[in-house]
């Protein structure tokens, strides 16, 4: 989870945005934004979900290769 909350805060400094600025524009809380970029194991898919879509990307699912 710390490498998705590693992209997701390179996303929000790439938009210039302050965590403060994020959370109100994405319709969450501070709070959250600040556990999601600190890699919390546990968060809300839905609130992640509303993140994503104000930096116009989503989840997917990808197939792990083969460790050999």
């Amino acid at each position: 989870m710390n490498d998705f909350g590693l992209k997701v805060k390179e996303l929000r400094n790439r938009s210039g945005l302050t965590q403060h600025e994020l959370s109100l524009r994405a319709g969450v809380g501070l709070r959250f934004i600040r556990e999601l970029e600190q890699g919390k194991p546990t968060v809300r898919l839905d609130k992640v979900n509303q993140v994503l879509e104000f930096f116009n990307c989503h989840l997917e699912i990808v197939k792990n290769e083969p460790k050999i």
